[in-house]
């Protein structure tokens, strides 16, 4: 228990000066990475020759999937532990229900599409199994014991579900890039700052322009 109080009071000296914990801040760039490179992969895929190596770069696509599905578990987790700091992004109107809006949508899809994907790998057979993080086997969901006919409309199911998050996530990216630039060169408030690794310097005080809830 004195472990679980060092780590929320360390990560809550962070989000009382309107940034986010270092833990937070790593899984929102690792997480960033792995999307954009996920949605370069997919959009290369079907340019591979069949044979071996499609397959291969299918069960990288899959497995960096469920990767990510796992990180935003465990990020979810991290903020239901350590809420995320109050900013500029909080003061009340139109742009910050969007950007919860927008957070909640990519939660969606960072497990809508890892599913749909993990289903189109489980339909092909014989089903090879996949590997979390390149350790962990993770099984073929059940689909073996269904008919052809049965098969066939999950993958095109899954196939639709997969197509439909990967248009949401091509424009949610761009926009929440956009919104970004927007707060930082537009607004200059504090919004990227906050999700930015901090860089330790000698000014260690909150910036007074920061929006505070508690001073209305």
């Amino acid at each position: 228990m004195r472990l679980h109080r060092l780590i929320r009071q360390w990560a809550v000296s962070h989000t009382e000066e309107g940034r986010y914990s270092p833990v937070g801040v790593w899984f929102h760039w690792i997480m960033a990475g792995l999307v954009l490179y996920q949605l370069w992969l997919g959009w290369t895929l079907w340019r591979y020759p069949a044979g071996a190596d499609k397959l291969a770069a299918y069960q990288l696509h899959s497995e960096l999937g469920l990767a990510i599905l796992l990180l935003a578990v465990l990020r979810f987790l991290w903020r239901l532990f350590i809420p995320d700091p109050v900013n500029d992004a909080d003061a009340p109107g139109w742009q910050s229900r969007v950007a919860h809006l927008t957070h909640y949508a990519f939660y969606s899809l960072f497990a809508l599409l890892p599913l749909s994907g993990w289903a189109m790998w489980s339909v092909y057979q014989p089903a090879w199994p996949l590997r979390l993080a390149g350790i962990v086997d993770v099984p073929p969901m059940p689909f073996h014991t269904l008919s052809p006919a049965w098969q066939n409309q999950v993958l095109e199911l899954a196939l639709d579900l997969h197509h439909f998050g990967v248009v949401g996530l091509a424009l949610l990216v761009p926009l929440h890039v956009g919104a970004a630039l927007k707060h930082h060169f537009w607004d200059r408030d504090d919004i990227v700052r906050g999700i930015l690794p901090e860089i330790p310097d000698d000014e260690s005080a909150p910036d007074p322009g920061r929006y505070n809830p508690q001073a209305g």
